[in-house]
């Protein structure tokens, strides 16, 4: 069976010469899902962009071909490749919010594209939206196709833009991060949406992600990329039961679960060179505990080492030579995820501490009024949380899981009181929080602090890292001056391992990893007693992911820290939790060790948690047949 795309020595640049995505090679046939996979800044998203020749402007296309059914896309006039783009290759993008037209309704949106690739106008496009939202599985469509985007969830907004990618019935999707920033629930149905539409259609599928557990559950075929450079590509069995570069097997290395919780994960040191960073030799060198000096001497050239296998490493050369000792076992690499039945080893399994907790929550309510009306009086109330109780003693961490609106965030700033409490108690270290006055709040609040999901947008722009660090500092008068306060400062980098001239830089200087870390130091220097940790490392790579996770538990045991983790990723729970708290629509419907449920859930709710995480146990899904496409 021929390729549906063919990509051939695709080279993307900036106009100064420095590639950004550098002599790229694939294909993909048709009914076939191929996997780009790797961290942020590998330049995944581009070669998708290349491929739509949507590049934003400063970059262009240098070299290489893509043929789509032997069509020649860069040789297309753009007249041409407006009838291609949105019919014959269709590409859902990574924000839907960003990516719908707010004073449009979705109706009209998906018109657009029902108008440009198949002749529908008007009142006959109608009937054809509807039946494209109820497609992608939105209920009630012939009234929702006159809603506007603001009046749709985050995971609805997703299934729009896939039911306009699929309004032009493409021959090829490109889906870049389609699920990122979805729970874990909504992220299964909108796999399992792609996959229906593919199975119905036989169109093929480019999948742009850096979560390798949706790759073992969707993936045909993989190519690794790093630094814009493709460095292994295999079946999704060739690549789950032996990676081969050392890149590869990092990634593996990295990803938390119940067998490493206690020792560190094997965090990627560094981080993905920006391009031209690197002129010569490889460039993972830097980051490779294997590369020796004909690494950083010469870029090693592809290799194949099997029927549809091949990897750019000087360790596979020599024809025959595989590495076996990867340091990635088959029982390591293969782990399961907690819907697989195993529970958390050692310290989650344990019982709780016997002393007192440090804090302790009973029936807190959060409630919001709903104001109806000119003079805006109270018709209802939105219970945000309702009657919520719970502990956590010194130096253990509580996670809080569940999905997006079911009060998580609501539940941690009431315990630091920034949202008050409508009924309830938080007791922390013996004492009682609510109903405190400020300035007496502001004192016992220092021993409480918050590290938020978005580090960016938590940190002041417009201040360096050394005046982020002092400023709760001199809030609480903590020093005795400005030069006790740099010198607490050096030594706060020094625990979240950043330089210590790091201070003097502003945050858009620093990776999103580097960020997390300064959150984490801005916390720690009032020398808090519980952080309450909000989604921390959702929008971070696996390899990034894991540095910070090292770092908290390490900062756990240094300062017997406790911890509030709130997470919708059941991996990172099974990995840092002691216990869990599932929380659903304000309650907490499940408690226990993490032991006790994620290996033996109790609620319903839970245990679709459960069946719905993607397993990276080499098997995937049963749709996945690697012989079965020709």
């Amino acid at each position: 069976m021929g390729d549906i795309l063919n990509v051939s020595g695709l080279v993307t640049q900036l106009r100064n010469g420095t590639r950004i995505v550098d002599d790229i090679s694939f294909g993909i046939r048709a009914g076939e899902t191929f996997a780009l996979l790797g961290e942020s800044g590998c330049g995944k998203s581009m070669t998708a962009l290349s491929l739509m020749r949507l590049l934003p402007d400063g970059v262009m296309h240098a070299g290489g071909a893509a043929q789509m059914e032997g069509v020649d896309l860069f040789g297309l006039r753009e007249r041409e490749m407006r009838e291609v783009r949105g019919g014959r290759m269709a590409m859902i993008f990574q924000e839907p919010g960003l990516s719908l037209n707010p004073v449009l309704t979705v109706g009209q949106q998906i018109a657009e594209a029902l108008a440009l690739h198949q002749g529908l106008h008007g009142t006959a496009a109608q009937p054809r939206c509807a039946e494209l939202l109820a497609q992608v599985g939105i209920p009630d469509a012939a009234r929702r196709v006159a809603e506007y985007p603001f009046q749709f969830s985050g995971g609805m907004k997703q299934r729009v833009m896939i039911a306009m990618a699929l309004a032009g019935q493409p021959k090829l999707l490109i889906a870049d991060e389609p699920t990122t920033a979805l729970d874990v629930t909504i992220q299964a149905q909108v796999l399992q949406l792609l996959r229906d539409a593919q199975d119905g259609s036989g169109m093929a599928m480019l999948l742009i992600t850096h979560d390798l557990g949706v790759v073992a559950e969707n993936a045909h075929r993989v190519g690794v990329m790093y630094a814009g450079q493709i460095v292994e590509q295999a079946s999704r069995a060739q690549l789950f039961a032996e990676p081969l570069h050392p890149y590869t097997q990092k990634l593996f290395a990295a990803l938390p679960d119940a067998a490493r919780r206690n020792q560190p994960l094997a965090a990627i040191p560094g981080n993905v060179p920006p391009p031209g960073g690197i002129t010569q030799g490889c460039r993972f060198a830097p980051r490779c505990d294997r590369a020796w000096a004909l690494c950083s001497e010469q870029a090693p050239e592809w290799t194949v080492v099997g029927e549809g296998q091949g990897v750019r490493c000087h360790l596979y050369q020599e024809p025959g030579i595989r590495i076996q000792d990867s340091g990635v076992k088959g029982e390591e690499r293969g782990h399961p995820s907690p819907a697989c039945g195993r529970g958390a080893g050692g310290e989650g399994g344990s019982t709780l501490n016997p002393q007192s907790p440090l804090l302790q929550v009973s029936d807190l309510h959060v409630h919001f009024p709903i104001r109806k009306g000119v003079l805006q009086r109270t018709v209802g109330q939105v219970k945000a949380v309702d009657g919520v109780s719970l502990e956590i003693p010194r130096g253990r961490t509580l996670a809080l899981v569940g999905e997006s609106g079911c009060g998580k965030t609501t539940l941690g700033k009431a315990l630091l009181q920034l949202i008050p409490p409508t009924a309830g108690s938080v007791h922390f270290a013996g004492r009682e929080l609510t109903g405190l006055a400020v300035r007496e709040l502001r004192t016992r609040r220092a021993a409480m602090q918050m590290v938020f999901q978005d580090p960016y947008a938590s940190l002041n722009p417009k201040m360096r890292v050394a005046e982020i660090l002092e400023e709760g500092m001199a809030a609480l008068n903590i020093g005795n001056d400005s030069a006790a306060r740099q010198t607490h400062i050096d030594t706060l980098l020094d625990q979240v391992g950043l330089a210590r001239n790091a201070k003097w830089r502003y945050p858009h200087e620093f990776s999103g990893g580097q960020r997390q870390r300064i959150a984490i130091a801005r916390a720690l220097a009032v020398s808090p007693q519980l952080l309450i940790c909000d989604e921390p490392t959702s929008a971070l790579d696996v390899s990034v992911q894991a540095q910070i996770l090292n770092l908290l538990k390490a900062l756990q045991r240094e300062l017997n820290l406790s911890y509030l983790f709130i997470t919708h990723n059941l991996a990172v729970v099974e990995y840092i939790a002691h216990e869990v708290c599932v929380m659903y629509l304000g309650r907490i419907v499940e408690r226990g060790t993490a032991e006790e449920v994620l290996r033996s859930p109790g609620h319903p709710y839970t245990q679709a948690l459960l069946s719905a995480v993607p397993r990276i146990d080499g098997e995937g899904r049963s749709h996945l047949h690697d012989d079965g496409l020709g």
